[in-house]
């Protein structure tokens, strides 16, 4: 029983993770492709971008905490 619950947690935690590294890619790439001069809004939607990113990895290793042995 404990397997399964272990599987599917580490399933989560790893869905979650990449999203984070989804939204954290978003941030650096997406002002890159678009060529866009660097402004004070832009700067404040890449960080949201990426502190996006940095929030749903901190909620991946959270949902790791939830593994039994």
């Amino acid at each position: 029983m404990h397997t399964v619950h272990n599987a599917r947690i580490q399933l989560l935690a790893t869905a979650l993770n990449n999203g984070a590294l989804a939204f954290i890619v978003a941030g650096f790439i997406a002002p890159a492709v678009s060529r866009q001069l660097p402004s004070a809004g832009g700067s404040v939607v890449t960080l949201a971008w990426i502190g996006l990113g940095v929030g749903l990895h901190s909620c991946a290793q959270l949902v790791l905490g939830r593994l039994r042995s």
